[in-house]
C-alpha cells in the first residue's frame, strides 16, 4: 500500500515540475518579446500592410460570390493568414535556440523534456491572441463590423485552434533547418499556401482545377468557417469540403497536430544522439 502511495506522490511531483518548467519557458519567451517589441511589430507588419493593400487598393476590383462588401470577405481571411504565417516565427525561434545551444542547455538541466516544446506552444498561442487583437482593432478602424455573441468567440477559438496545429509544423521545421537564415526561406512555402486558398478569393472564382486545390486547403476551411461565424458568409461552392467548412475547420487541425506533433517530439529526442 505504501509503495502505491509513494508512486502517486512521485507522479504528482513530476506533473507539478513539468508545469513549472513549462511556465518558465513561457516566461522566457514573453520576456524576449517584452525586451524586443520590434519582433511583434515585424510579425504584424505584413498582415496589416496586406489588409490595407487588398482592402483599399485592390478591393474595388475584387468580386465576392453573391455580392457584398469585399472588406467583410477579406478580414476573416486576413486573420487566418496571420495565424498561418505564425509557423514561420515558431520555426525561426526554435532553430535559433537549437543552433545557439539553448536547447542543449535546457536538456542538460533537471527539467521535464516536454516543457521545452510545450512552453514554445503556449508562448506562441499567447502571442497569437495579441496578434488577433491588434488585427481586429485594425479591421474595426477600416469599418469591419462582425456579429457579436457566441459566434464571435467560436470564430476566435477556431483561429487559435488552427494556430495551435501549425505550431507543431513550425517546431518540426525549426528542428530540421540548419540555421535561422534557412528558416526565413520558409516564407516561400507559406506564401503559396495562403495564396492558393480562400483568403483573398473564393475558390469558385478560380479555374476549376485550382479551385479544387484551394477548397481542400485546410486554411480555406478555417477562413470559410470564421466568415460564417462572424456573420459575413459567402456562398459556398459545390464541393463537399466547402459545404462542411465548420466541420473541417475543426478536423483539419486535429489531422495536422496528429501528424506533426509526433514528428516534432521524435526530432527533439534525436537532438541528443
Amino acid at each position: 500500500m505504501s509503495a502505491v502511495d509513494l508512486t502517486g506522490q512521485d507522479t504528482r511531483g513530476r506533473v507539478y515540475w513539468a508545469l513549472a518548467d513549462c511556465w518558465n519557458i513561457v516566461r522566457r519567451g514573453l520576456t524576449h518579446y517584452q525586451r524586443q517589441p520590434v519582433n511583434i511589430a515585424w510579425q504584424l507588419g505584413f498582415p496589416i500592410l496586406s489588409v490595407l493593400l487588398y482592402g483599399y487598393v485592390f478591393g474595388s476590383a475584387m468580386q465576392v460570390p453573391g455580392g457584398g462588401d469585399y472588406k467583410d470577405f477579406l478580414m476573416p481571411g486576413m486573420f487566418v493568414m496571420t495565424m498561418a504565417f505564425g509557423f514561420i516565427n515558431t520555426a525561426t525561434v526554435v532553430v535559433y535556440d537549437s543552433t545557439k545551444g539553448v536547447i542543449d542547455r535546457f536538456r542538460s538541466m533537471p527539467m521535464a523534456s516536454s516543457a521545452v516544446v510545450a512552453g514554445r506552444g503556449v508562448t506562441d498561442l499567447l502571442v497569437a491572441c495579441a496578434e488577433l487583437g491588434i488585427m481586429m482593432l485594425t479591421a474595426f478602424a477600416m469599418g469591419w463590423r462582425p456579429d457579436g455573441g457566441w459566434g464571435f468567440l467560436a470564430a476566435f477559438g477556431l483561429l487559435l485552434w488552427l494556430r495551435f496545429a501549425l505550431i507543431w509544423i513550425g517546431v518540426w521545421l525549426g528542428l530540421l533547418v540548419p540555421n535561422p537564415e534557412a528558416a526565413g526561406g520558409l516564407f516561400a512555402v507559406a506564401f503559396p499556401l495562403t495564396m492558393i486558398s480562400s483568403i483573398f478569393v473564393a475558390p469558385q472564382l478560380m479555374p476549376d482545377w485550382l479551385g479544387h486545390v484551394a477548397a481542400w486547403n485546410p486554411i480555406s476551411s478555417t477562413a470559410a468557417a470564421t466568415r460564417e461565424l462572424f456573420g459575413t458568409p459567402v456562398g459556398a461552392g459545390d464541393s463537399w469540403v466547402e459545404q462542411h467548412a465548420l466541420l473541417m475547420a475543426g478536423v483539419w487541425p486535429v489531422v495536422l497536430t496528429a501528424t506533426f506533433l509526433p514528428l516534432a517530439v521524435r526530432r527533439f529526442k534525436r537532438l541528443s544522439r
